[in-house]
């Protein structure tokens, strides 16, 4: 059985990869990437390196071919609806039985502004009529990685998102949950939330703290100060609505899910959040 992973040289891809090869022969797993040279060390371990590029979809045609399940792995904001959909059409073309797409949490009703790709590409799947799995990953606590070390170096944790909850873990274990389904059997038409026990801004600091050995402080702002101070800190600033956004969708509950999928998928608990914290700490 030939399984291809797309997006495997990036941050959530090459995990999945790695997750993959501890259980199946290198020779069983395919890699699609816009550019091979920078998957040349998959290569080396036998994996079959194909030039796959979402935005062209004919490259997509040629990448897929002979591949029994797919893994589509979002892809960055912007015109990705219609890359997710050339991926599927490819899929379709290259008659792939199973389709596992990396989702976000409660895609279908969440009114979250990051929500409506992911909302479209799941529709887009069912109408292919290809088997899948939806794993709605909720929020990887690697995207804490600049507050984490702000707050290491002395500062504050910063946050307007009061006391909205996250379902934050660490991404290795939604790699982990995306090779298991890749590699598993009865998760044809599936749907996971995959979310980490939900946490305040301040329960995800007092993590911080334990790991760190000290206090720290939590400092709730509104939405226009946040913004300041992340422009103050160098992020660009066509980027800044983005991230105010992200703050005002955790404000209003949209990564609030409770859910017991991720350790049924896993097959094993999550990770400690302190573990994380303290491997991100470390490679500061």
């Amino acid at each position: 059985m030939k399984l291809l992973v797309t997006g495997a040289t990036g941050q959530l891809g090459s995990l999945v990869v790695e997750a993959l090869l501890k259980t199946v022969p290198a020779e069983n797993v395919a890699v699609s990437v816009r550019d091979p040279k920078k998957a040349e060390h998959l290569k080396a371990q036998g994996v079959d390196v194909r030039q796959g590029d979402f935005t062209q979809p004919e490259s997509l045609v040629s990448a897929f071919a002979g591949v029994d399940k797919i893994l589509i792995i979002s892809s960055a904001p912007g015109d990705r609806v219609a890359q997710h959909k050339a991926a599927i059409q490819a899929a379709k073309e290259n008659n792939v039985r199973f389709i596992a797409y990396t989702s976000i949490a409660n895609a279908q009703d969440n009114p979250f502004f990051i929500a409506e790709d992911h909302r479209e590409t799941e529709k887009a799947i069912v109408e292919s009529g290809i088997p899948y799995s939806f794993l709605r990953n909720n929020w990887y606590l690697e995207n804490e990685v600049g507050t984490i070390q702000a707050v290491a170096s002395g500062a504050p944790w910063l946050t307007s998102a009061g006391s909205g909850k996250v379902g934050w873990a660490p991404r290795r274990d939604y790699a982990d949950a995306a090779a298991a389904v890749l590699t598993g059997e009865g998760h044809e038409h599936t749907t996971y939330e995959l979310s980490g026990h939900p946490l305040t801004q301040e329960e995800l600091a007092q993590v911080v703290s334990d790991a760190l050995g000290r206090d720290v402080e939590v400092q709730q702002v509104d939405d226009a100060t946040y913004e300041q101070a992340m422009s103050g800190a160098g992020i660009p600033e066509e980027v800044l609505p983005f991230i105010v956004g992200i703050q005002q969708g955790i404000r209003e509950g949209y990564l609030n899910v409770v859910s017991g999928d991720f350790e049924k998928v896993l097959g094993r608990p999550l990770t400690p959040l302190k573990d994380a914290v303290r491997e991100i700490l470390n490679e500061k």
